[in-house]
């Protein structure tokens, strides 16, 4: 089972807000998941990234594999 670490869309219309979750590659964007790692609000000035960081290593020793966003955003945290 591919795991991959990505976000799920949150919020109302126009107004996004992300979970970060580990979740099985092949299901939906918005749906079932294996964990919630954290959130990401692009919004706020400046934006809020919050993870739980023993969780995201947990799951990248696991072999969890993150999008590209969610790397781009891990290696600013200075997870990666």
């Amino acid at each position: 089972m591919p795991v991959r670490i990505r976000l799920m869309r949150m919020g109302r219309k126009k107004r996004p807000f992300f979970r970060v979750v580990a979740a099985d590659s092949r299901s939906p964007r918005d749906g079932k998941f294996l964990d919630t790692l954290g959130y990401y609000d692009p919004l706020k000035r400046p934006y809020e990234f919050k993870v739980n960081p023993e969780k995201v290593k947990l799951w990248l020793q696991r072999g969890a594999e993150p999008t590209e966003t969610v790397r781009a955003l891990l290696k600013r945290e200075g997870l990666l």
